[in-house]
């Protein structure tokens, strides 16, 4: 592997600035059950309602959440940065073993839906692109679980930082 540009260097520093929410991305079905941490998902749409999701396909996890095509995006609050680097890799636990830690739904929808995720999105991938390392994968809402009143956890100077849940004012 090849050092990188000085614009990609910069670019990296600028996106270090770029405050992100923590996801763990979820499957199951055909090709086994699988998991990752990832920071670059946002919606695009409600109509229909859809979510975009960019992947490493360097990834393990990669291959599963193609072949298997349904995800669920389980948005993490602000106490959940073990789980985030449980999904990241950093804690060394094989994929299979990830989902014994914490609360998981693990039948009902046919994925792994976090219980106490701050907000899951479960969907059907219906548009996938590939662009350098990553594949933008275009995933189409089927159903929406969230909980009130929690804090976020986002990924901001390559480091994640929790928000609190401020009250809205009348």
């Amino acid at each position: 592997m090849s050092e990188p540009t000085r614009t990609q260097r910069e670019f990296r520093a600028a996106m270090a600035n770029l405050s992100a929410a923590v996801n763990v991305i979820t499957t199951d079905g055909p090709r086994g059950r699988a998991g990752m941490t990832v920071s670059a998902a946002c919606s695009v749409t409600d109509s229909p309602p859809t979510v975009l999701v960019c992947v490493n396909r360097s990834s393990r996890s990669h291959d599963i959440l193609m072949a298997n095509g349904r995800i669920c995006v389980n948005v993490l609050g602000a106490d959940q940065d073990d789980l985030a680097m449980h999904f990241a890799g950093a804690t060394k636990v094989p994929t299979a073993e990830r989902f014994a830690e914490g609360p998981w739904d693990l039948d009902v929808d046919g994925i792994p839906v976090l219980r106490n995720a701050i907000a899951s999105v479960i969907g059907r991938i219906v548009s996938e692109r590939t662009l350098g390392s990553h594949s933008v994968l275009f995933v189409e809402v089927e159903k929406v679980r969230t909980k009130q009143n929690s804090g976020a956890l986002v990924y901001f100077q390559r480091r994640f930082h929790s928000l609190d849940a401020a009250p809205l004012s009348a």
